[in-house]
């Protein structure tokens, strides 16, 4: 075959190959396509119903709803506050038996962590119009679970949380209160002040979800004061009460540090959540103050709590006549390296913060809320190894 042969063999091969796109196919190559079934039409908030998982059991919702990742800070709490009561020198009896007073502990972390859980769900209950807006995927606004459910589900961890703490005896106060100290609990509560303090945690978490008891919700400042004083103050001071006084002033000064922290921190979750808690009608700091005048309000909180760690092992107790004793009685290194790290923690997340401070409303976990958790649980763990240090 000449050159020119192949040529022409090439050129028509080519043709034909060029052309295979545009010939008709045989009946027998074709294959009927099945149409896309159509899409359900769209619930509350323009999103479409759910369909429930097939097989999923009740207890996972419950625990959904329960927020699980938010059951460990209370447990780190009572922990912290334990052993810090446990290490200082206001220890009344550091003979007692460890394993009876562990039980006693973990029973009443497991009942903080419990009362966190069950005011989630309460708190979902009356942000079910919200989370129609800001989460409707969410179990309840999207139908998968009951409203009725929801509210037997949070009356049953509020009674396990709450029923448990009246049979934990508190330590006894030393009868050294003074005009520095906070003055001595009345005698009437003295053997039931850890309860009393959970109970009284437990209805701060009431007056801030339901309206009938003011829903704090719905107003800026004390709605992070209604999250911060049963979270920052008073859980870590009953969880002092389980092994030490409470009528001198140290588990005070540890209980306002996260206090202070809480009242700023918690704002870090409200920015996402601005669109729908304007149409519900809260306030919260974001709402009202805007983005930017926001942040600049919550900076302070979280750097300068942490600083009074360190400064704890530097102040001298006002109630130590001998003057020999710091206002904190844990490890000075340990407090003062966990104070200015966390400073310097909390002057990086700001960082974060006002790099883009917009960023805050259009993600619902913006990185801000997770160094929040990061410092609050760092903090605990911290002050339990500094005072088992001392």
């Amino acid at each position: 075959m000449s050159r020119g042969d192949k040529a022409r063999n090439l050129c028509n091969i080519a043709r034909e190959y060029a052309l295979q796109p545009y010939l008709p196919m045989p009946r027998s190559s074709l294959r009927v396509i099945e149409p896309l079934p159509k899409a359900s039409s769209p619930g509350a908030g323009g999103v479409a119903p759910w369909q429930p998982e097939p097989g999923r059991g009740a207890w996972r919702d419950c625990l959904s709803m329960m927020r699980p990742f938010t059951l460990l800070p209370p447990v780190l709490a009572v922990l912290s506050g334990a052993a810090c009561a446990w290490g200082s020198r206001w220890n009344p009896d550091p003979s007692r038996s460890v394993p009876q007073v562990l039980l006693v502990v973990l029973v009443a972390a497991l009942c903080a962590s419990i009362l966190n859980g069950g005011s989630n769900m309460l708190n979902q209950i009356f942000d079910l119009e919200i989370d129609r807006i800001n989460k409707p995927n969410r179990l309840l606004p999207s139908g998968r679970v009951s409203l009725h459910t929801v509210w037997q589900w949070s009356t049953m961890l509020y009674a396990l949380a709450l029923l448990p703490m009246w049979f934990i005896p508190s330590t006894p106060p030393t009868g050294i209160a003074s005009a520095a100290q906070p003055a001595a609990l009345p005698t009437l509560l003295q053997a039931h002040a850890v309860p009393v303090l959970y109970l009284l945690g437990a209805l701060f978490t009431l007056v801030y979800s339901i309206p009938a008891l003011g829903r704090t919700k719905r107003y800026a400042i004390r709605s992070n004061l209604t999250i911060a004083v049963p979270r920052g103050l008073l859980l870590p001071v009953a969880a002092w009460g389980l092994v030490g006084p409470l009528d001198v002033a140290e588990p005070w000064v540890l209980g306002a540090v996260f206090l202070c922290f809480l009242t700023g921190a918690v704002s870090t979750k409200d920015y996402a959540d601005m669109e729908g808690d304007r149409k519900g009608g809260c306030r919260t700091l974001p709402v009202r103050y805007g983005v930017y005048r926001s942040v600049k309000m919550i900076s302070p909180c979280l750097v300068l709590p942490w600083l009074v760690f360190a400064a704890g092992t530097w102040i001298h107790d006002p109630t130590d006549a001998t003057g020999t004793h710091m206002l904190l009685s844990g490890h000075p290194r340990v407090l003062q390296a966990l104070g200015f790290g966390l400073a310097l923690w909390g002057l990086w997340t700001l960082r974060v913060i006002w790099r883009n401070p917009q960023a805050l409303t259009t993600r619902e976990n913006h990185p801000s809320w997770l160094h929040m958790y990061g410092m609050l649980m760092t903090a605990q763990v911290g002050l339990l190894v500094a005072y088992l240090a001392a």
